[in-house]
């Protein structure tokens, strides 16, 4: 497993920016089939679609590096490192958002009806990113023997028991058996190998990847169908991400904190609420 997919001369192509590359480029002509069902310029869509991506990576990296000011205080040239890893994905969206309501305001559309568009397509590009993470060894899970009541504890509860199980004798460690059989041991390179070296541990960004393409599925060949109010769909796609990132957040090591909690836990149940409050405005606004 190699973050590198090739390497001539001094140029490196990286697992992580063809994923994003691929999301980008996958989610433009998918973003442009749905603007013509609904009557939108598809050129138009091609001008959004680059601003909602630079608005959604600016978004992503800075959440990140905000819940991280140590290191990057100390790193201040690795902010820009994007290729290195490290972007939060509801920054992504909360960047993605503003880059929206700027550009529908410039080109007089509704921002509803972009973010309706963008719905499917960006839940594809995180799908399809995940497996850059994969090939990063990042985002990575919590070993395979955790036990189930460790795993779905507040996130402190797991590094209390790893120190545990770290300083048993190997005999002892020995009798863990592991609770899935689809562990992965990463390279020690990797941020995920060299946090748990030689042990098997969930693969937490394909469980994620499972679920974000499912409600891509739903999304396209479901929801985008109703008779909704403009900018429903982008909402349900909001509910259904926070819903996924809750589940796969149990699993995930390296989540951000917030005063011992999971940080995605919290936001996500700001974003759940928030959408259903939006959901039940536009519906009513719109009768």
């Amino acid at each position: 497993m190699d973050p590198i997919l090739f390497e001539i001369g001094g140029f490196k192509l990286r697992y992580y920016g063809l994923m994003y590359a691929l999301a980008f480029f996958i989610g433009i002509e998918i973003a442009k089939r749905e603007a013509k069902r609904v009557n939108m310029s598809p050129a138009l869509l091609e001008n959004f679609a680059i601003t909602a991506m630079v608005s959604g990576l600016i978004g992503g990296r800075l959440y990140y590096v905000l819940f991280n000011p140590h290191y990057y205080f100390n790193n201040p040239m690795e902010i820009l490192a994007v290729w290195n890893g490290g972007m939060a994905i509801h920054g992504g969206i909360i960047g993605g958002i503003i880059g929206t309501f700027i550009f529908a305001h410039r080109n007089k559309v509704s921002p509803w009806k972009l973010g309706d568009i963008a719905a499917a397509p960006f839940i594809l590009g995180q799908g399809i990113g995940r497996f850059g993470n994969l090939m990063n060894g990042e985002i990575h899970g919590v070993p395979t023997f955790t036990p189930w009541k460790v795993i779905f504890t507040l996130k402190p509860g797991f590094y209390t028991w790893y120190d545990q199980y770290r300083s048993m004798s190997i005999e002892a460690q020995m009798k863990y058996k592991e609770l899935v059989p689809w562990g992965i041991v990463f390279p020690e390179s990797s941020p995920a190998g060299s946090e748990f070296p030689n042990l098997p541990l969930h693969p937490a960004m394909l469980y994620e990847m499972f679920l974000n393409f499912t409600a891509f599925l739903l999304i396209w060949f479901y929801f985008r169908k109703k008779e909704y109010a403009a900018g429903t769909v982008w909402w349900i796609y909001v509910i259904m991400y926070s819903l996924i990132r809750v589940f796969v957040s149990f699993f995930r090591a390296e989540d951000l904190m917030i005063a011992g909690f999971r940080a995605p836990h919290a936001i996500s149940i700001i974003f759940v609420s928030v959408s259903i409050i939006m959901i039940k405005y536009l519906n009513k606004r719109d009768i």
